[in-house]
């Protein structure tokens, strides 16, 4: 390798771990706090005595045969009730994606270099067992893009490219830390750019259901609230 290109590698490789680190912190929490004022701004706060309930917000205060029966009812009709692997896939999945970063272990000695701070970390053995989890429900996904007429109809090529978006963390995370391939360093860099690039595109893309899901399931009334919430549409 020439010196040029030998001086190219280098800067690109201090560039990812650096100022583009900072870049997508930054840009992720002000998408962030974005969307969350914009959402807010669609809704509108209402006394709780004007509100109608729907099903998924009825809270039996006596387990009587009609609060069972209701409940029951709530469940069959659900997303759960109706396809109960795919909830368990789609929620796993959901969940890895954002616990997985925060509680990896080379991520909180990176944290703890950096600002003296890191939180509880998974062993290694137990974050790579988890990455295998996620890389097969990517997989689920992908199959049933690919083969399912139902799924395939509406499907685009932005789908696909948001899903390779979301899975390339895992999948590199995977490859270097087996060592898969012999260049080490361009794995890693691959790592942390594709971890980059799906922290800002997380407020700006349909990945901000991440987001809104979380925020309209805790305040905006609907069949699926969590709790009672306070305002409507």
């Amino acid at each position: 390798m020439d010196s040029s290109n030998s001086f190219f590698w280098t800067f690109a490789y201090d560039f990812i771990r650096g100022p583009m680190v900072w870049a997508a912190f930054i840009v992720f929490f002000a998408g962030t706090l974005f969307q969350v004022f914009r959402l807010l701004s669609f809704t509108k706060e209402q006394p709780i005595s004007k509100l109608t309930p729907g099903p998924g917000r009825f809270i039996p205060k006596k387990a009587d045969d009609k609060g069972k029966k209701d409940w029951v009812m709530w469940l069959k009709l659900s997303i759960a009730g109706v396809n109960p692997f795919m909830t368990i896939v789609s929620t796993i999945f959901h969940v890895l994606l954002i616990v997985m970063p925060i509680f990896v272990l080379g991520h909180n000695i990176l944290l703890d270099n950096s600002f003296g701070v890191s939180f509880f970390s998974l062993s290694e053995s137990v974050s790579d067992f988890l990455t295998i989890i996620v890389i097969l429900c990517v997989a689920v996904f992908l199959y049933r893009r690919l083969f399912l007429d139902r799924v395939k109809a509406i499907t685009t090529w932005s789908d696909y490219l948001f899903l390779s978006l979301a899975a390339a963390p895992f999948v590199t995370g995977f490859f270097a830390y087996h060592q898969v391939f012999e260049n080490y360093r361009l794995i890693i860099s691959l790592h942390i750019l594709s971890g980059e690039l799906m922290l800002m595109a997380v407020p700006f893309t349909k990945f901000v259901h991440m987001i809104y899901s979380v925020i309209i399931r805790l305040t905006v009334v609907s069949e699926y609230s969590l709790g009672r919430g306070n305002r409507t549409w």
